[in-house]
């Protein structure tokens, strides 16, 4: 996926992101000084500073980190021909899945069964009904067909995929995409790396947000939430502490230049997601917030509190298209 405003994520950082090893390991005659990587995971656009009065031993923390990013993308990548996915979709199964590629495909279903199939991996059939679609010359601004979009829905199903620890398999026709889970999965296996090795305040961005502890100056991590249509005005900003965050919007990759169809869809009628313009939620952990994030974004509005309180989510920040912003968290919601 493009990096930029070709994402569906606009999560943006309210400060600098920061990161400092437990107090213990300082040398007191050196203060720590920033050192910082930005490149991309996933094809998202990524960044990561680590506070160390070592720079040369920050340094090699980010290198291993990055080593991580890179496994972890030859495993999800839709893009790569020599990733775990690809071989997945070309070939219709797979033997001895890595470990991760397992658990990341079974918190996909879990999701998936928790908001009643809104939330589903196996739409990589209908992006490439609409991608294809668009980019033919003179594409009718309509849209595929009804016909065409029916028979990619077909192929749509997270029930298709079978799972085992020996082998996954694939119903035939079906595809998966990794794009609405793995950032999220990506961003919490580089916070672990990091707390492994004795990180204890970092605000992570590989794709997805994830705060460890507090800022190094000891105030919260806030994260701000952009409009998608005005970046300038800010929809929120939110307390990270120790937790984490993703943004799911529509507006965010668009095959048309009306901006009418894009690539977040309802796996129930194959047509794109229209419930909100975007969605911000807040949970324990990245992969999660990734997930509901996406699920919510494409189930009926009146479903959004539900999702989020069977998901484990904290908290959800929905934009609809008259701009208004509502709110639902564990705490305010009826039960």
């Amino acid at each position: 996926m493009a990096a930029g405003l070709t994402r569906r994520r606009f999560l943006s950082l309210a400060g600098v992101a920061a990161a400092c090893v437990g107090t213990s390991g300082w040398a007191t005659a050196k203060p720590p000084v920033p050192v910082t990587w930005r490149g991309q995971a996933l094809g998202a656009e990524a960044d990561l500073t680590l506070y160390h009065p070592d720079p040369d031993e920050a340094a090699a923390i980010i290198e291993g980190a990055l080593g991580e990013v890179a496994r972890l993308e030859r495993l999800f990548s839709l893009y790569r021909s020599d990733s775990a996915l690809s071989a997945l979709n070309r070939d219709g199964s797979l033997t001895d899945p890595p470990r991760e590629f397992l658990d990341l495909l079974r918190q996909a279903q879990a999701i998936s069964a928790l908001s009643g199939g809104a939330f589903d991996v196996t739409v990589q059939p209908l992006w490439s009904l609409y991608a294809s679609h668009f980019a033919k010359p003179g594409a009718d601004p309509a849209g595929p067909s009804p016909a065409l979009v029916s028979g990619a829905r077909a192929r749509v199903g997270w029930q298709g995929i079978d799972l085992s620890p020996r082998r996954v398999a694939l119903r035939d026709g079906m595809a998966v995409t990794l794009n609405g889970i793995a950032q999220g999965f990506i961003t919490d296996a580089v916070t672990d790396y990091l707390a492994a090795r004795g990180i204890t305040a970092t605000l992570v961005n590989m794709g997805e947000y994830r705060a460890l502890g507090s800022h190094p100056d000891g105030r919260p991590w806030h994260l701000g939430i952009p409009h998608p249509a005005d970046p300038a005005r800010l929809l929120a900003s939110l307390d990270l502490r120790g937790r984490a965050a993703s943004t799911s919007a529509g507006l965010g990759t668009a095959f048309d230049a009306q901006g009418r169809f894009h690539h977040l869809f309802e796996p129930s009628s194959g047509r794109p997601a229209s419930a909100w313009a975007s969605v911000t939620v807040v949970a324990p952990t990245a992969t999660l917030a990734d997930a509901l994030s996406t699920a919510i974004a494409a189930a009926p509005p009146d479903r959004a509190a539900g999702i989020l309180r069977a998901g484990g989510g904290l908290e959800a920040w929905l934009l609809g298209w008259d701009r208004k912003v509502t709110r639902r968290s564990l705490g305010n919601d009826p039960a």
